[in-house]
């Protein structure tokens, strides 16, 4: 298991005006795939689960940071794009994975937690 202390962030969605209009969502994607690299995540070709911390926002009270701190995540940014953008940090082409668990929960601090999969059971 690897646990890398970094915020996680959705892939947005592009458009052939980010290129030279620099969207603060476009931004802040490019700042965290060079963070994910300079970390040097990687993730097993075998099959991976992934478990996403998505921080708690700072105006909750005590009380509800303890209530929701571990429990699921089911709001915006999705699992998939969390995952996508995780995929397209690591990997030039990411078309050769073929196995891989995701969840996103509640925490203090942003993690990525990646845990290798080496005996996935197939269909």
């Amino acid at each position: 298991m690897k646990i890398y202390d970094i915020t996680p962030i959705g892939k947005p969605r592009m458009t052939q005006r980010d290129r030279w209009h620099k969207r603060p969502a476009t931004t802040a994607y490019w700042a965290y795939k060079d963070q994910v690299r300079l970390l040097g995540v990687t993730l097993p070709e075998s099959g991976y689960h992934i478990t996403f911390v998505i921080p708690m926002p700072k105006s909750w009270s005590k009380k509800k940071r303890q209530q929701f701190d571990g429990q699921p995540h089911q709001a915006k940014p999705d699992k998939d794009n969390l995952e996508k953008a995780l995929l397209d940090a690591v990997f030039d082409e990411d078309s050769h994975v073929w196995d891989g668990r995701v969840t996103k929960v509640w925490g203090e601090i942003g993690q990525i937690i990646i845990r290798e999969c080496a005996k996935c059971e197939l269909y």
